[in-house]
């Protein structure tokens, strides 16, 4: 074994206990253990740096995702420009939100729900349309839907019982959009979503209620919106099934809550009104509906000519036994609930007594008949015009 074998301190621990290695070898393992030393500060010192930089990193990356929790973009101010908003009925604040955001309203959906959370009033935002301004502050924003005079003021709700005609005119008063403009849409029945047993017709199928309309709507998408919501409602109800129940097609289920409509003052009435009808079709009686052949005449009065009654349409049921074949009218649920669904009784007359109080009595016989109608006559000579 040489020198170099014997005193040779790969490990840094020295030589053996009681041997003394030669100067050159000293100073050969004294430089190699600065090398190591050296070496090992600089891996500490990268080691530092590296760990320094990461953390580091990650701290300001943590800070500026909580930062943006904390105070998510917003704009500042009142915005400028306009731009109409829906809020759809039982939206969230973060749906809202969202739909300002998509709008260019406010900066993020997370801004306006801060304020959101923050307001007592938040709950009370109406559905509807509203006139926002674009990139306004989310507490603007939030104070804009709680301002009743940002709302774009295109309420409108549709009586029960109305005609498409009459329809028509509603909305042309509410929008500025002419009734010719809406009966050429009705003329386009394609786009306007019609279930397929409306035959193309929207008579019938206008559903009653309150709606928010687009002010930037047209006469097509007003009329498309009306119909979706009939869909809506005949698919809760699940009308084709119950009409099939019932061995009558949707069709004649919407025809026959027409007339039930058309006929009805209370809504208690409705379902005896519908028995009477189911009775009197039974029989092979004639409906004999003032209701039908003022449809055929577009007319509104309580006095019916007998030259009114010889009115030659498909829709007098004084010379037509059955029913009429469409609808008369748009019911609402009530209506059709009755069409489907009438009252047990062996009624086959029904005179409305008092329109104005809307009491309207029931009998089955002839005799009973003419009793009521004494009283209608009455009342029409005390309201004299009517």
């Amino acid at each position: 074994m040489n020198d170099l074998d014997l005193f040779s301190d790969p490990y840094g621990d020295g030589p053996p206990p009681g041997e003394r290695p030669g100067r050159r070898e000293q100073r050969r393992v004294r430089k190699k253990q600065k090398r190591r030393r050296r070496n090992g500060r600089a891996a500490a010192l990268f080691a530092m740096a590296f760990l320094v930089a990461v953390f580091g990193t990650g701290g300001v990356l943590g800070y500026a995702w909580l930062d943006n929790k904390w105070h998510p973009p917003d704009y500042d101010g009142q915005g400028a420009g306009k731009v109409t908003v829906q809020i759809k009925d039982g939206a969230s604040g973060s749906v809202i939100g969202a739909t300002l955001e998509e709008h260019r309203v406010v900066k993020s959906s997370r801004a306006f729900v801060k304020a959101y959370n923050k307001e007592t009033k938040a709950s009370s935002i109406q559905p509807g349309f509203y006139q926002m301004r674009l990139k306004m502050s989310s507490a603007a924003a939030m104070a804009l839907l709680l301002d009743p005079k940002s709302r774009a003021g295109n309420q409108i709700t549709i009586p029960e019982g109305r005609r498409a005609i009459e329809v028509f005119e509603l909305l042309a008063k509410k929008t500025g959009i002419s009734v010719k403009e809406f009966q050429a849409a009705a003329k386009k029945p394609q786009g306007l979503g019609l279930p397929s047993y409306a035959k193309g017709r929207v008579e019938g199928y206008l559903y009653p209620g309150r709606y928010d309309l687009d002010p930037n709507g047209t006469a097509a998408q007003i009329l498309k919106q009306m119909v979706g919501r009939f869909n809506q409602e005949a698919s809760s109800v699940d009308l084709v099934a119950k009409a099939r129940e019932a061995k009558m097609s949707p069709a004649t289920v919407i025809t026959l809550a027409s007339l039930i409509q058309a006929e009805g003052g209370k809504p208690s009435d409705l379902p005896k009104i519908s028995r009477v009808i189911y009775n009197r079709v039974a029989k092979g009686m004639p409906l004999q509906f003032d209701t039908t052949v003022l449809y055929a005449l577009n007319k509104r009065t309580l006095t019916v000519t007998n030259e009114d009654l010889r009115v030659d349409s498909p829709y007098n049921t004084y010379t037509n036994k059955g029913l009429p074949p469409g609808p008369i009218a748009n019911p609402g649920p009530d209506a059709i609930e009755a069409a489907l669904a009438p009252k047990d009784g062996t009624w086959l007359y029904f005179i409305a007594t008092d329109p104005t109080n809307k009491i309207t009595k029931f009998a089955t016989t002839e005799p009973e008949r003419q009793a009521i109608e004494k009283e209608f006559r009455a009342w029409q000579k005390a309201h004299p015009g009517q």
